[in-house]
């Protein structure tokens, strides 16, 4: 689908403000074998993606679709990584304390704070923290890519909304497992609260949200592109918007299938881990 997409856009690789001309415009085309029909043009790929060969890139001349994936997707799965971690530190607990406190002002402030979370888009959330954290305390730098202090904005800004859908999740789960007849045997056996919490009904609220935590993780990895934008981070979300715009062509089908391996390589584990 995506490569039928991509030649059915007018224009092509080549098209720029300020044009080349036609004779060059040629020699590329007939370099990158794009003056093929269409449907060689697929077999040809099918055949290199066979031989883990994804082709050249067209705008990062000295480098091939490999080597792109090779260097910059560490650099999104350090963020990503830092990102996930973020989501569930912050979404468990609160989700926790929201269902032992449920209709208390403790319940509704940590709902609320998931609404807002879930509410808020990375592309307004990004800029403020860096407004607040960045230029008015100075506490962390605003852009770029280099130590620890560099990840902090990024995977906040990256794992707020998800740490929302976990904190909604765990919730509700929560509040459903203190209601069956394990827990209510429990405490008439005179256990405390926190060892029927901790140790009977938290450990079986979890699974449900277990469940969910694969797909999370393989989106904020490969859905960290507009996050790399805000905050310049090198990652191969930035260069995968960067081939969009510039069409080219290998580079959005070698990070779409490095994406898609990512989701069904996550959600394959979460399978053999909730059998």
């Amino acid at each position: 689908i995506t490569f039928t997409l991509m030649h059915m856009i007018p224009g092509g690789p080549f098209d720029r403000e300020k044009k080349l001309p036609s004779e060059i415009i040629a020699n590329l085309e007939a370099y990158y074998h794009l003056d093929e029909p269409f449907w060689k043009q697929y077999l040809n790929y099918l055949g290199g993606i066979i031989h883990f060969d994804l082709g050249p890139s067209f705008t990062s001349r000295s480098r091939t679709v490999n080597d792109i994936i090779r260097q910059q997707a560490p650099i999104s799965a350090q963020l990503g990584l830092f990102a996930f971690f973020i989501a569930i530190a912050l979404g468990i607990p609160l989700g926790i304390l929201a269902a032992l406190k449920q209709n208390t002002a403790i319940d509704y402030t940590c709902m609320w704070l998931a609404i807002l979370g879930v509410s808020l888009p990375n592309i307004a959330l990004g800029p403020f923290l860096m407004w607040i954290f960045g230029l008015k305390l100075g506490w962390f730098p605003i852009a770029r890519w280099g130590g620890m202090s560099h990840m902090i904005l990024p995977a906040l800004t990256l794992g707020t909304a998800y740490s929302a859908i976990i904190a909604r999740l765990t919730r509700a789960s929560m509040l459903q497992v203190v209601r069956e007849d394990y827990i209510r045997t429990a405490r008439a056996k005179g256990l405390s609260e926190r060892i029927v919490m901790l140790h009977h009904a938290l450990k079986n609220a979890l699974i449900p949200v277990t469940t969910v935590l694969g797909p999370i993780f393989a989106i904020i990895i490969t859905g960290s592109m507009i996050v790399e934008q805000i905050f310049a981070i090198p990652g191969i979300g930035k260069y995968f918007v960067t081939s969009v715009t510039n069409r080219d062509y290998p580079v959005i089908m070698g990070i779409t299938l490095f994406f898609g391996a990512i989701i069904v390589l996550a959600n394959l584990v979460v399978d053999i881990t909730y059998g």
